[in-house]
């Protein structure tokens, strides 16, 4: 059956990648809503370290937040991000993002210290980091090289922060895993590199 999307122009992409990172974006606002309307009952998705019955909130908790400062924080890269590497193909953005929270989340439930709940979108972004930061690389693209070099020029110093041990309440292994997941995904979900001169696909 042939790509529907093999007809999108650059602007079709551009369009498909912002309203899906709006959305997604929206919904954690909303939710944020909802966690304080009912006295933070949200809060109770974060991941408690190595207790089984913690197992299925490895997924909510990249969707909630403890607090609207907190989530505030994650929109800005959360966006910007998202939307950059959706702009290569929605399907695969959404398998990149699919493998970081997984990852992240069962990383958080396997090493972080006891006794913590950890929540929130920063462990996708960081992911989403990695995996621009690389991607261009391993796919040997250069607009992706340079796209990567801007991301760490911008981001680099945060992602570096994010990753300390010394800083309290925030969750430097779940930034850590994110991040290694991301990379991962670009290797896992690259796209073949174009001989020279052949008609590029839709992503």
């Amino acid at each position: 059956m042939p790509d529907p999307r093999a007809g999108w122009s650059r602007g079709d992409r551009a369009l498909a990648a912002g309203k899906l990172m709006l959305a997604w974006v929206a919904l954690l606002w909303l939710l944020e809503v909802v966690d304080v309307a009912t006295g933070h009952a949200l809060d109770g998705f974060g991941v408690t370290p190595r207790d089984p019955s913690e197992l299925v909130d490895v997924v909510p908790s990249s969707f909630i937040h403890f607090g609207f400062a907190h989530l505030a924080a994650n929109t800005v890269p959360l966006l910007v991000l998202g939307f950059l590497a959706a702009l290569a193909g929605l399907r695969r953005f959404l398998l990149v993002c699919a493998l970081i929270v997984v990852a992240d989340g069962l990383g958080v439930w396997l090493i972080a210290p006891a006794d913590t709940n950890t929540a929130g979108a920063s462990g996708v972004i960081f992911g989403l980091f990695g995996f621009l930061l690389v991607t261009g690389f391993v796919e040997r693209r250069p607009l992706g090289v340079l796209a990567g070099v801007v991301i760490a020029a911008i981001w680099g110093g945060s992602i570096l922060a994010g990753l300390a041990p010394t800083q309290s309440g925030v969750s430097w292994q779940g930034h850590l895993i994110g991040l290694l997941a991301g990379v991962a995904a670009a290797f896992l979900f690259r796209r073949p590199v174009e001989p020279p001169g052949s008609a590029r696909p839709a992503p």
